[in-house]
């Protein structure tokens, strides 16, 4: 019998053999070998046991779809797509009406800012003193001073318009109700 082993120790590598003792094993540790499972036995077929007419009646019965089921399922789908039509139409309208508020305040914005920059430059045109010569000299206006200063009470609210000179009692009207 010829030996395994070469002349320097080496176990040959098993690519010229075929049995089952000739593999290389790498590493220091032998690999156990693992048993071949067994076969399972294959259980016998048993002939499907036959169902009885009313069994099979009941079978086909519950597997179709009755006419009031079919309109249901029906109706029920057309709502479903109802429904997410008119969803998606509102989802629609809320963009739009964002991007109209958007635009809006946009305009809102240039308004405001070309109000300010007309006010200001209104206010920055007007001299004050030019108004006060114009009045006084080309108007004949003047100051108030104490004696022409007249206050009276004013019966029904705060605005008045005066028609006649103020009597000097400062009461423009009596009512009959009022007693003094």
């Amino acid at each position: 019998m010829a030996a395994k082993y070469s002349t320097y120790g080496y176990r040959q590598t098993g690519l010229r053999g075929t049995g089952p003792r000739q593999f290389y094993v790498y590493g220091n540790a032998v690999r156990q070998t693992e048993p071949v499972p067994e076969r399972m036995p294959r259980p016998q077929q048993e002939e499907p046991k036959r169902a009885s007419r009313q069994v099979v009646k009941n079978r086909n019965r519950a597997m179709s779809i009755s006419p009031a089921y079919a309109v249901f399922l029906a109706v029920a789908a057309v709502c479903a797509v109802l429904i997410c039509v008119l969803y998606l139409n509102l989802q629609a309208d809320v963009r739009s009406r964002s991007e109209h508020v958007t635009a809006m305040q946009e305009q809102l914005a240039d308004l405001t800012e070309a109000n300010d920059t007309a006010y200001n430059a209104a206010a920055d045109s007007v001299n004050l003193e030019t108004v006060r010569q114009k009045a006084m000299n080309e108007m004949g206006m003047v100051y108030a001073s104490e004696g022409t200063v007249v206050e009276y009470d004013s019966p029904a609210g705060e605005y008045v318009k005066q028609y006649n000179d103020i009597p000097e009692s400062g009461v423009l009207a009596k009512s009959s109700s009022i007693s003094e």
